[in-house]
């Protein structure tokens, strides 16, 4: 089986994240080295691998070598699909950290409830979206879809 063991973030054509999306990052990119699954279709790698995401040409680019920099695959997926919940997640987002500041825990659970659940329909329809390229488990897709938030400017 082959794991995901160092993650690289090309955003280097994006402005500077902020606070929270920056440690919402770390923490993602933190539980994704921890505990992850991630088996390219038809290339029969195994082991370490090293992940590098993009965007390039307006499409999310997963770009997989081996500990040594042999590439071993490169895919890339349309953000169309993605891109409302993105937004509806940006938002949602949001509204959990102006709630966390001034609501009662009620309506923090609510706005994080939702939260929740746009973050798992994005993680379920990025595994669509890789699923000819990789497969993953629901934890690896939404660790990934955390990261892939970052890569869209505009939410």
């Amino acid at each position: 089986m082959s794991r995901i063991v160092h993650i690289d973030i090309d955003d280097s054509d994006l402005p500077p994240p902020s606070a929270d999306v920056e440690q919402e990052r770390r923490i993602a990119i933190f539980d994704l080295l921890e505990d992850n699954s991630f088996v390219l279709a038809d290339k029969g790698a195994e082991g370490a691998l090293h992940l590098s995401l993009a965007v390039r040409q307006g499409r999310f680019v997963f770009a997989i070598t081996s500990p040594d920099d042999t590439p071993v695959a490169e895919f890339r997926i349309s953000p169309g699909p993605l891109r409302q919940v993105i937004k509806d997640y940006a938002t949602v987002c949001e509204s959990y950290s102006d709630a966390v500041r001034r609501l009662p825990p009620a309506r923090i659970e609510a706005i994080d409830l939702a939260r929740r659940g746009i973050h798992a329909e994005g993680a379920r329809i990025l595994s669509e979206q890789i699923d000819p390229h990789a497969r993953v488990d629901p934890a690896t897709a939404r660790r990934l879809f955390t990261l892939l938030c970052v890569l869209i400017p505009d939410g």
